[in-house]
């Protein structure tokens, strides 16, 4: 059984830090990302990064959000100054293939998802 499980959300205030994790289990993945979505929006790609070292940011974290991975099994989503508008579910994906680094922020491209880990920054 595949799984794909966040922790580290919380509440923070604007300017604060968070650090969310993802285990994986039953299935290696070649590209993995982190996607956020917030009430009443569409779900977004925030950071992707392959086994082919490209990484990919979308604008607004670029410089404050950093995807790293160790081994395998877990990916992180280090976020520092944190903003109101970096509030939402953030889900953790999967992907078994190779994802053009033009596409890892879109959804449709990933076929595993986690449950989601929630984020509240406060102004």
């Amino acid at each position: 059984q595949v799984k794909l499980v966040e922790s580290g959300g919380g509440s923070v205030q604007a300017g604060g830090s968070l650090r969310l994790s993802c285990q994986v289990s039953g299935l290696s993945f070649y590209t993995m990302a982190w996607f956020r979505q917030a009430p009443g929006k569409e779900r977004e790609g925030v950071a992707a990064r392959g086994l082919d070292g490209f990484t990919r940011y979308t604008e607004s974290v670029q410089g404050r959000f950093t995807i790293s991975q160790k081994g395998s099994n877990t990916l992180y989503l280090q976020m520092d100054t944190l903003k109101p508008e970096d509030s939402g579910m953030y889900y953790c994906a999967g992907a078994t293939s190779r994802i053009s680094p033009i596409r890892r922020l879109t959804v449709s491209e990933y076929q595993y998802w986690g449950q989601g880990a929630q984020v509240t920054v406060s102004s």
